[in-house]
């Protein structure tokens, strides 16, 4: 009888574990498939002002310095959208503030689209950067939570969603921006947005990390990190290359080559194609190489491509290392922060925050840098900023893999 009993127990036992687990996978691919439709959008809100910079740069009569200040303005949007989220969402979850900002670029890209002078256009990127900020930044921390055994595979993968995004807006001018007009364009962009909207409004969300408050001695403890640190200022370099050549890539190819408008979005687009090709081939490369040596190689492949894609004379030779430095960008900032996620799994979302806007700042500052050299000079001139900064994300990288060899050495975090 108390065998009988024992059994029933188990059976009761097991059946409970097995829908806790469904439970459990339910969740995680849910909120998986919302992740990755935020950082879809983040990638259209990363990629849509170097896409339509040319024609705005025409119909608002902008030179150089103005150009740059937009892209400075919608990063220092999110910059500071990414210093006050992670703590945020650590405290009170991450649903409300997912949702709330996916809703948010919706109306900013319809505000974009119907700008017709320069300060409309600038107040409409600010709040894009605002609300982008916290999707990227709360996509990439709820990644990190939900796969904790595959953080850097995970958060490569969503970083493919990105390559779309940033994709699909220059496909779209370059394909058929006759056909539709840059308003309908942007327009379209502001429809796809409110799909993140409602997956992150009616999915459930795990309980916040900290609800009963954020104890200040882990705040402490993160921000003295050499290991962050170092992780976040290889982020600040990598944001600044990705918004730099994203940003003035299609204005470097009309002016020394002179494609036209839709080839050379078309090239902008392949640029980020092959970013998304990059994220997708990671787990076959972290089979036979080491994260840290995967992120040093990447920069060395970008920092070649993006010298070729100066230097190149040739048309063809310069839509080609276009895309491999589309290619070598791609593994060096998922690749990262899945290392500062493995750093600091109880307070992702405010390790990450700091992280993400130390990286911000770079891509805030590296755009607006790129412009004002280059409105002294040229922007051949300004674009050696990308240069020197993927040599200094190889440096910090090998003083990294030095960092997390003596932790692991001496078996204590800095």
């Amino acid at each position: 009888m108390n065998n009988l009993q024992n059994d029933e127990e188990k059976g009761i036992q097991e059946k409970a574990e097995k829908e806790e687990d469904s439970k459990l996978q339910n969740l995680t691919r849910n909120l998986t498939t919302a992740s990755s439709a935020g950082i879809f959008i983040f990638g259209i809100v990363m990629a849509i002002l170097g896409a339509i910079l040319p024609q705005l740069t025409s119909l608002l009569h902008l030179d150089k310095a103005r150009a740059g200040n937009l892209f400075f303005f919608m990063n220092l949007g999110m910059l500071a959208a990414s210093i006050v989220f992670g703590p945020l969402v650590d405290r009170f979850g991450f649903k409300v503030f997912l949702a709330g900002s996916s809703l948010l670029v919706s109306l900013s890209f319809v505000g974009l689209a119907f700008s017709a002078s320069y300060y409309p256009v600038l107040l409409s990127v600010i709040a894009l950067g605002l609300a982008g900020g916290v999707i990227n930044g709360g996509s990439n921390a709820l990644i990190n939570d939900l796969h904790p055994s595959r953080r850097a595979a995970a958060l490569n993968f969503l970083g493919i969603f990105f390559g779309i995004g940033a994709m699909l807006i220059p496909l779209i001018i370059g394909t058929f921006l006759h056909q539709l007009g840059l308003r309908s364009v942007i327009l379209i962009a502001a429809g796809l947005s409110l799909i993140p909207f409602v997956l992150f409004s009616v999915f459930y969300f795990p309980r916040p990390k900290q609800p009963q408050g954020f104890p200040l001695k882990e705040i402490k403890n993160i921000a003295s990190s050499r290991l962050l640190w170092l992780g976040a200022f290889i982020l600040f370099f990598e944001s600044g290359n990705e918004f730099a050549i994203g940003g003035w890539l299609t204005t470097f190819l009309q002016e020394k080559f002179q494609f036209g408008l839709n080839e050379a979005a078309l090239v902008l687009s392949g640029y980020w194609f092959f970013l998304m090709v990059g994220r997708l081939t990671f787990p076959l490369l972290n089979r036979w190489l080491k994260r840290d040596t995967i992120v040093f190689i990447s920069a060395a492949l970008a920092l070649v491509s993006v010298s070729g894609w100066l230097l190149s004379p040739l048309k063809g030779l310069a839509v080609v290392f276009s895309f491999l430095a589309g290619y070598g960008l791609a593994a060096i900032y998922p690749t990262t922060l899945a290392v500062i996620g493995d750093e600091f799994p109880a307070f992702s979302g405010t390790a990450f925050s700091l992280a993400i806007s130390t990286g911000l700042l770079g891509g805030m500052i590296s755009p607006w840098l790129v412009g004002q050299i280059s409105q002294h000079y040229s922007l051949q001139v300004g674009l050696l900023v990308p240069v020197f900064s993927l040599f200094l994300i190889m440096v910090l990288q090998t003083i990294l893999t030095r960092e997390r060899s003596d932790q692991k050495i001496f078996g204590a975090k800095s």
